[in-house]
């Protein structure tokens, strides 16, 4: 007997390329508003609007809101909301494809989580980000934010430029349909002055790349083959690394020790 085959309608292709979950359970909403703390003053941008779950009690704490939403099964309904909604702009429109606004501006929502990184590297590359809060799978927020312990080659890279951290979690069960998992509240802060100067952010990211692609076999090997092997010595030293410490384990500010002591020194 052939193995029967499952129906699958157009909406369930859309989810599945979409990756949506919607947030329905009012406390998340609430939650996720209040970790967002929008500046009225500001420009957002939400991503992934829905069917406006976030549009409404957003726009209620800003005064001008952008509501970007490509799938075209719920962009008929999130229009409706957004045009009895004072200071809001609907944009079916892919965001990504968007370029930055040139004023300040945050980004929030509760993306695609297919498209978590590409949503990433969005708000990072655009210059007058101010902030992005974000729903994501909790494990992604809990790696990017050093909630294990450890920390990832973005969030050390960035470091000087922007502070991550897990503002909350939301269980799988706030959304429709239920993911498999639950999801974190991701908030990324422009600093209001980088850790370091502009000039040096480029070497710093290279001095990161350098530790973390692992050519060595350790960090402290990977760093010797640009540095002197007693500079790179005496740099661990002064921020209490073993050389044999996992790359993952160096806090982004023992990164930033390091930096200095490797790097500025040289000019």
């Amino acid at each position: 007997m052939a193995p029967r085959r499952i129906r699958t309608t157009a909406r369930d292709r859309s989810r599945r390329v979409l990756s949506q979950n919607f947030l329905t359970d009012p406390a998340a909403v609430a939650r996720f508003v209040r970790a967002a703390d929008p500046n009225p003053d500001d420009l957002l941008l939400e991503v992934g609007a829905g069917r406006g779950q976030l549009t409404r009690p957003l726009a209620a704490r800003c005064r001008r809101l952008v509501a970007y939403e490509v799938d075209p099964a719920v962009t008929g309904e999130l229009a409706a909301v957004c045009a009895a909604l004072p200071g809001v702009d609907h944009r079916p429109e892919d965001f990504l494809a968007a370029a930055p606004p040139g004023e300040p501006f945050a980004v929030v929502g509760n993306i695609p989580w297919s498209l978590t990184a590409a949503v990433v590297r969005w708000c990072l590359a655009a210059p007058r980000l101010r902030t992005a809060t974000l729903l994501t799978q909790l494990e992604y927020a809990r790696k990017r934010s050093g909630d294990y312990g450890r920390w990832t080659r973005l969030t050390v890279s960035t470091w000087p430029e922007f502070t991550w951290r897990l503002a909350g979690r939301v269980p799988r069960t706030a959304f429709r349909p239920v993911p498999r998992v639950d999801a974190g509240i991701l908030r990324v802060e422009r600093r209001p002055e980088p850790l370091l100067p502009t000039r040096a952010l480029p070497a710093y990211r290279g001095m990161v790349e350098l530790g973390f692609g692992g050519v060595g076999g350790s960090l402290a090997a990977s760093l010797r083959t640009a540095y002197p092997r007693p500079r790179v010595d005496a740099a661990l030293r002064a921020v209490r690394l073993d050389p044999a410490t996992p790359v993952g384990e160096v806090w982004p500010e023992q990164w930033l020790v390091l930096f200095r002591l490797l790097h500025a020194r040289r000019g």
